[in-house]
């Protein structure tokens, strides 16, 4: 495994390949964070960089991670430890947005033109948002509030992250980590440990309540659905909303008890052997004999972090959804 660190200085003018003490650790989280880059290096008197540095990881040729500094701390002994963010951090930034009929991918393509980040392949949600209205609050936070009202109102979720200096929105369809035939497989082999939990006590609902205040006919519009089956397994686990304007309470309804009316199941994986085409947002095959069952499904990562050390690398992933199989 070749592994090449780039760093430029702070004009931009000089690149350099520093030595790394102690390895590599890039992690992202589906939501909520920007990739993250941690490393250290020697500063000598040739080395000059700076917070706002642009910062380059490529593993066997391929782009990883491209970023820029946002902190550095230095030792006795010259020692700089350095952490990265991908241009996803920039999203962190506050706003006030108000915007009617725009889809998610079209509110990120507005977000990334408006604060002069790079966007690549956003694919198109299709769901048009009838309005909306975000007060001091982050871009980001908007985004995946728009992407939550996708989710919720046609059962697509997607994927945004950093696609080496480009941001990048994807269907959850087109995550999977390899190819029919030739996926991914992560196993009792492959990691080190790992810890598998099953819960009905958060975002598990089995019956959907939705309602609508009418200001053209003066009533309330009430949209339920529920799962039977599981309410007598279970007991009436309910999720109730307001809907607002031009959503289909029908169609949110069906979507919402597709999505939620089952078990969550989380694993944790350590020390797995590292593949760089796993981030947070991939899909990975999974296969665990866990004694009186057997775990045998396609599994979404939520947080990914690899280790890259002398040549190789190791991963610890938290997934979540799965099912039993014999």
């Amino acid at each position: 495994m070749e592994i090449e660190l780039m760093i430029g200085n702070e004009s931009g003018t000089k690149v350099y390949f520093p030595a790394v003490e102690e390895g590599i650790e890039w992690t992202t989280q589906r939501r909520g964070a920007p990739g993250k880059l941690i490393f250290k290096v020697l500063q000598d008197e040739v080395l000059d960089f700076s917070e706002g540095s642009a910062v380059r990881l490529k593993v066997d040729g391929k782009g990883i991670f491209f970023g820029f500094v946002f902190s550095r701390k230095r030792d006795k002994e010259n020692i700089v430890a350095v952490t990265a963010y991908d241009q996803i951090r920039y999203l962190k930034n506050k706003d006030t947005r108000v915007y009617e009929n725009r889809t998610a991918s079209q509110f990120i393509r507005a977000a990334a033109a408006d604060f002069s980040l790079r966007a690549g392949d956003i694919e198109d949600t299709r769901y048009v948002i009838p309005s909306r209205v975000e007060e001091n609050t982050s871009l980001l936070e908007m985004i995946e509030n728009a992407l939550d009202l996708t989710l919720q109102n046609t059962g697509e979720m997607y994927v945004l992250y950093d696609d080496f200096g480009k941001l990048a929105l994807k269907n959850l369809s087109a995550m999977y980590v390899g190819e029919p035939g030739a996926y991914l497989v992560i196993d009792r082999e492959s990691g080190e440990n790992f810890e598998y939990a099953s819960s009905i006590d958060s975002n598990t609902f089995n019956k959907i309540k939705l309602t609508f205040d009418n200001e053209d006919t003066g009533h309330r519009e009430v949209y339920m659905v529920q799962d039977g089956s599981n309410i007598n397994k279970w007991g009436i686990l309910q999720y109730f909303d307001t809907l607002q304007k031009g959503e289909n309470g029908r169609a949110k309804t069906d979507a919402l008890l597709k999505l939620y009316n089952k078990k969550t199941r989380t694993l944790k994986i350590t020390g797995a052997f590292g593949d760089s085409r796993v981030r947070a947002g991939s899909m990975v095959a999974v296969k665990l004999d866990l004694g009186d069952r057997k775990l045998c499904s396609f599994m979404l990562v939520e947080t990914c972090r690899q280790v890259y050390r002398e040549g190789e690398c190791r991963m610890d992933l938290t997934l979540r959804g799965g099912e039993f199989t014999g």
